[in-house]
């Protein structure tokens, strides 16, 4: 196999697939990007074994073939080499020369035919959705994990619907670890084209890839087939097994309730929550929230370190209501909102806490509370 391609056409691919090539398997073969030259172009394929990827890149190809090189190693190379044209040619027992006429490195392959068949899955019913929404998506969602040692799959995934009702037609997804829930919702237009289909969970993990690959701009497609979630970007195409199991009835849990509908500056109320976390632990890890006439009292206390407050001004009437939660649940959650006002919507001590953003309807946070 020998070829030629531009550094900046498999910079950045190389770069975004380091997570897919440095997560540990039962197999090394899954440490090398598998590269296969034909035609015009080379194609580049990785896989953890739960999620793969697959693209292809213009290139100048004098013979064709296929190499399995340590993906890790070759984004290095790549990474650091001057720009301009990189030259790779395959010499015997799979050696690989890398370079140009000023820079050389040989790097010794692995066999092939070891690296992990890619599932071919064809007759795919496949939607649009915009990219930049569906990594807003992501984001909003991923934020939540479980134990690395959680085996379940609502703690692991994320659950991707379609709602098609008379009047609305969206995609939803949702997270949760027990504690708190993410929705994060994208809505279509009514003429919009949104196909029926399954509910399903997707790993955490290969979502986590797929939001490298979206840009801020144009469309993707999506869709799901034989137990796979599909999503195609321009020349690229990623593939990730979906986890069998079933999510948690949430729509109950994310019904407003007749409590307080609280508006607050979300820079200000980060700000505050991130002074108020610094004294948290992994045994103290609750601050007590006391909202009160027109003020929200913030108290930490750790006997191993010691004790914090702090009071800023709020629009709140009514009986006072005193309730411990996690403050990390709210800064991640703050971090993601687009609003510049954070709505609550708190109940009492018992009942979890909504938090939303003024405008942006799209993406609702549940908070349940602790107890200390």
């Amino acid at each position: 196999m020998k070829f030629s391609i531009n550094k900046n056409d498999i910079r950045n691919v190389l770069s975004k697939l380091q997570g897919l090539t440095g997560r540990k398997t039962n197999l090394a073969i899954t440490e090398t990007v598998l590269i296969k030259a034909s035609d015009a172009s080379i194609t580049l394929i990785a896989t953890d074994l739960e999620t793969g990827l697959e693209g292809s890149y213009p290139a100048a190809v004098e013979s064709e073939g296929l190499i399995a090189i340590n993906a890790k190693k070759l984004y290095e190379i790549v990474k650091d080499f001057p720009h301009g044209e990189i030259h790779f040619n395959e010499t015997e027992k799979r050696w690989i020369e890398i370079g140009n006429q000023n820079i050389e490195y040989h790097i010794v392959g692995m066999d092939p035919d070891d690296f992990p068949d890619t599932p071919q899955i064809e007759d795919v019913v496949f939607f649009e959705i915009d990219s930049a929404a569906l990594k807003r998506m992501i984001e909003k969602t991923v934020i939540i994990s479980g134990a690395a040692d959680d085996k379940r799959a609502h703690i692991n995934g994320i659950y991707f619907e379609r709602v098609l009702d008379d009047d609305e037609k969206s995609v939803k997804m949702v997270s949760t670890d027990g504690s708190r829930l993410s929705v994060a919702e994208y809505r279509y237009d009514k003429d919009s084209e949104l196909p029926p289909g399954p509910s399903i969970i997707i790993p955490k993990k290969g979502l986590n890839e797929v939001a490298k690959f979206l840009g801020s701009e144009g469309a993707v497609q999506i869709g799901f087939k034989d137990n796979h979630f599909i999503i195609k970007r321009d020349v690229e195409k990623i593939i990730i097994r979906l986890l069998e199991g079933d999510f948690p009835k949430y729509n109950d849990i994310i019904v407003k309730g007749d409590g307080h509908l609280i508006k607050i500056d979300r820079q200000l109320f980060l700000m505050m929550l991130k002074r108020m976390s610094i004294l948290s632990s992994d045994t103290y890890k609750g601050v007590i929230f006391n909202f009160g006439e027109g003020r929200l009292l913030v108290t930490a206390t750790n006997p191993d370190i010691g004790e914090s407050k702090e009071e800023m001004p709020i629009e709140f009437e009514g009986d006072t209501v005193e309730v411990a939660f996690n403050p990390k649940y709210f800064i991640e959650t703050l971090n993601v909102l687009e609003d510049d006002i954070a709505v609550l919507n708190i109940i009492d001590e018992r009942r979890p806490c909504l938090v939303e953003g003024e405008n942006d309807k799209s993406y609702l946070s549940v908070v349940m509370p602790m107890r200390i």
